[in-house]
């Protein structure tokens, strides 16, 4: 896998582990929605994550937890715009949008935003490999079935492994033919999106399969209510430690980014993990 440098940021796939900071901006998220609702909170919130050790900060306007339903296009560009022109004047950390919507990718890169984040795998809009490739930024590809909405509904796989690989080879090789670099694409196996609880750990216990894919792997646990169906935690908020032992699993099952919440107890894992299971990880100083 090629290498990736985002505003002099180098990411070496396989050296070690990358922490993706969650920024959203939304009022109903699962975990944190209205929390950094206003410019100032996300802002403060955005710095926390920096110096926490965050590589990437994930900023998103549409929530996409289960039952969410869709806002509208004007809503969702007046929730991110702002706060990706404000953090693009106080740090050149990579930002990532989260978002599927082509048009909200456009106007989100053109307000500083580095990467595109779709957790639609480029399904949701028909337009949104083509405007990437045209943009010639990095997209993250997830796998989903329906929609936030409805997505629980579709959970009824054959072979769940082998489909979820199937399905993100079909979106790359799509991604490919519409012009994007292979150096530019990474993948997510869609923890919690169109998945039981069963099924959410066996994609950790066998997401080194999607090595065979060649492209870095993004896991997003963080939180989420697996986690909190093992512990009998109802809220997300203390899931932390719970999220630290996913990440760890992910981490020996080679995944190379990892979007949380919790970015400075995340960073501490990452450290540790990379330490045991990285073969070209640097020693501890």
């Amino acid at each position: 896998m090629a290498d990736l440098t985002l505003r002099k940021c180098s990411f070496c796939w396989g050296k070690r582990t990358y922490v993706m900071g969650i920024l959203n901006v939304t009022p109903d998220s699962f975990s944190d929605g209205g929390q950094f609702y206003t410019l100032k909170t996300a802002l403060i919130q955005a710095k926390t994550l920096i110096d926490s050790g965050a590589d990437i900060i994930d900023i998103g306007g549409q929530s996409t937890r289960p039952g969410s339903q869709q806002i509208l296009f004007e809503e969702e560009l007046n929730r991110v715009i702002p706060m990706i022109k404000l953090l693009r004047q106080e740090t050149s950390i990579p930002i990532s949008i989260d978002t599927t919507r082509a048009s909200v990718a456009e106007a989100a890169i053109d307000a500083g935003a580095d990467l595109v984040n779709d957790i639609s795998g480029g399904t949701f809009d028909s337009q949104m490999l083509t405007v990437v490739a045209k943009l010639e930024v990095p997209i993250i590809l997830m796998h989903i079935r329906g929609n936030p909405q409805n997505m629980q509904q579709f959970t009824d796989y054959t072979n769940l492994t082998e489909q979820v690989i199937q399905w993100l080879d079909n979106q790359l090789n799509l991604a490919i033919k519409a012009g994007i670099k292979k150096s530019d694409l990474i993948i997510d196996p869609g923890i919690g999106f169109a998945k039981t609880y069963s099924q959410n750990l066996e994609l950790l216990q066998r997401l080194s399969e999607f090595r065979s894919l060649g492209y870095p792997i993004l896991v997003g646990v963080s939180r989420k209510h697996f986690i909190g169906h093992i512990l009998q935690k109802n809220d997300p908020k203390q899931r932390i430690w719970g999220t630290a032992a996913a990440c760890c699993g992910a981490i020996a099952q080679s995944a190379d980014i990892l979007r949380v919440h919790d970015v400075a107890q995340m960073v501490d894992v990452v450290r540790v993990a990379d330490a045991i299971w990285r073969s070209q990880s640097s020693s501890a100083t």
